[in-house]
């Protein structure tokens, strides 16, 4: 059981909260409206704090899983990777090597879809392959409170509901299952009870199938009307003279035996946007890597980018300055401390962070972007002091800020709220309307499949 009464804190304030063995609880908040710091209590890192009453599990019993969660094991990874000092790829912990040894047959390694992954080092991992492993982890471990903050994001539909079957039997269990979600959609079924925070103060709101309930989530869930100005566009896609953006011809990727795919043709011609979907490793951020070049394997494709061929003396700069780029990947990358602002305005530069003076005008669009994504008063907030979603957007902005000619969207709205998500499919919206962008969009979620996309690839 968990019982927390008065509970204040400079960044979390609860009054009243009890959750019991045969609840199950979903936490739903904005981004940057406080679930960190939720997850921290748990965890124990909030101290310092006034209660009359704070009932929590141990807490070495308590497992969370996050995206932050998830950076930190990647970043620890690469501290340890020693490929520069052996005559082999290091891969790095080993997916098997996160599991209690004695429990690698367990069924459900195999209903969240692992088996064929657990030789696989962590850095290979989808986000949502890292994500399910983390939570097999604390499962098989035995932990007696799972928290899990937006554990649907960036799965497939058939993984979604593998893993909402494996969190309802663990609730049944007598497991505490904590979900701290962005997005009422990703609520399921068997989950019965909501709470709401905002600016840190979690309010318990009650039944889910109560109509009273869905009229406070949706009053306190309404859009705010957004009038500001859209940033003036940079670029024009009539300056571009090629007839193709994109063109893949028998396209092929494989790693260490594993074929990713192979056959594959594509052929994206301008303002021609595309929607990509398929199964988790189904090879459609590998396809995004290899047309942003970040799969060396491109070298060996039949591939023009962007008016050049692959591998005929242009340089990854040459193509970068004409492409916008949003994925986890990047996201996993930007690991320098920067200001928000910088982080932004290295968009123009396509680096991960900035090492030369920029312009007073692209510091000017810089700032117009930060305000259309309501990030303005963070722009000298430390990148890594905001929350993972209010990360998202920031990087959304950094790839919006030149206008490419090819703006690559993967997974773009991961780790969003509702609200932002829809911000971020009505940007997507008008740029289709301003004609100078291309976009091709990743994605798993069946309402941002929108009809500005003429073309579906299916891999």
């Amino acid at each position: 059981m968990i019982t927390i009464n008065n509970f204040h804190h400079p960044k979390l304030s609860i009054n009243h909260w009890q959750v019991t063995h045969n609840d199950a609880w979903c936490v739903l908040g904005r981004n940057g409206s406080g679930k960190q710091y939720l997850n921290q209590l748990f965890t124990g890192e909030l101290t310092d704090a006034t209660s009359k009453l704070c009932q929590l599990p141990h807490f070495d019993k308590v497992a969370l899983v996050s995206f932050e969660v998830q950076q930190q094991i990647y970043e620890n990874e690469l501290k340890l990777d020693a490929t520069d000092y052996l005559d082999i790829n290091d891969v790095g912990t080993k997916a098997k090597d996160f599991l209690p040894q004695d429990k690698l047959t367990d069924p459900l390694i195999s209903e969240l879809g692992l088996s064929h992954r657990l030789d696989s080092g962590y850095r290979q991992l989808s986000t949502g392959e890292g994500r399910k492993l983390l939570i097999l982890q604390a499962i098989l471990n035995g932990a007696e409170l799972l928290v899990c903050d937006n554990p649907f994001d960036s799965l497939d539909e058939d993984s979604c509901l593998a893993l909402s079957t494996a969190l309802k039997r663990l609730s049944a269990s007598g497991i505490t299952v904590l979900l701290m979600l962005s997005n009422r959609q990703d609520i399921p079924d068997w989950c019965n009870k909501v709470a709401f925070i905002e600016r840190g103060q979690l309010d318990v709101i009650g039944s889910l199938n109560c109509t009273d309930t869905q009229l406070q989530l949706d009053a306190l869930l309404a859009p705010v009307p957004d009038e500001l100005d859209w940033p003036k566009s940079s670029n024009q896609l009539s300056d571009y003279q090629h007839p193709y953006l994109v063109k893949l011809t028998q396209g092929k990727v494989h790693y260490n035996g594993t074929n990713v795919f192979s056959g594959l043709d594509v052929a994206i011609k301008p303002l021609q946007h595309t929607l990509i979907t398929g199964a988790n490793g189904s090879g459609k951020s590998t396809l995004m890597q290899l047309i942003t070049g970040d799969c060396t394997q491109c070298y060996s494709n039949d591939i023009q980018v962007l008016g050049h061929k692959r591998g005929s003396g242009e340089s990854i700069w040459d193509l970068k300055k004409h492409m916008g780029i949003v994925s986890s990947e990047l996201h996993r990358q930007y690991r320098v401390n920067g200001e928000l602002l910088t982080v932004v305005t290295s968009g123009f530069y396509d680096s991960i962070g900035l090492y030369k003076q920029p312009e007073h005008y692209q510091i000017d669009i810089a700032r117009q972007w930060l305000n259309k994504v309501g990030l303005l008063d963070h722009q000298y907030t430390s990148f890594k002091d905001l929350s993972y979603g209010e990360q998202r957007l920031a990087l959304i902005a950094r790839a919006l800020v030149k206008s490419p000619y090819l703006l690559i969207l993967d997974e773009p709205t991961q780790g969003l709220d509702e609200l932002n998500r829809h911000r971020v499919l009505n940007f997507i919206e008008h740029l289709a309307e301003q004609k100078h962008s291309t976009m091709i969009l990743v994605s798993h979620r069946k309402d941002e499949h929108l009809s500005i996309f003429k073309q579906h690839i299916c891999l």
